[in-house]
């Protein structure tokens, strides 16, 4: 399933380096949640130490204008996609409860995004982010 499949994750471009950071890191964690087949096998070093596995796949990750994250996340939901989603209000609260509360105030085509990211075929998740550019 890995080859077949893509994981791409798109931040807003406006955003501070620490949280375009916290923000992949929040989104990537929501797509290994769903899908924890993608997870590869433990790490261990020449000593035998062991560490945690990783994702199989690479994770792209794209910046985006508001305008274009906004129409890329229109995409994912208009094929339907599972997508981790990260909403500007997110960064005043301090727990996924009140999280999930903030994206809970608003239908899908007025959340304040500053990030999603998005797992499913490769052909598809290459039409969500058709335009974008890789973050640099």
């Amino acid at each position: 399933m890995a080859q077949q499949t893509k994981i791409a994750v798109v931040v807003r471009d406006d955003l501070a380096g620490w949280q375009r950071v916290n923000v992949t890191a929040f989104l990537a964690s929501g797509i290994t949640a769903a899908h924890p087949e993608l997870m590869g096998e433990d790490y261990v070093d020449a000593d035998g130490r062991e560490y945690l596995p990783l994702l199989g796949l690479p994770v792209l990750v794209f910046a985006a204008p508001a305008e274009d994250l906004a129409r890329s996340h229109a995409r994912a939901v208009g094929r339907d996609l599972p997508t981790a989603v990260y909403s500007e209000g997110m960064f005043k609260t301090g727990n996924d409860a009140d999280n999930r509360a903030v994206v809970a105030e608003r239908p899908t085509d007025e959340l304040d995004l500053v990030g999603f990211a998005v797992h499913g075929p490769r052909n598809a998740v290459d039409k969500i982010c058709k335009g974008l550019s890789l973050h640099p």
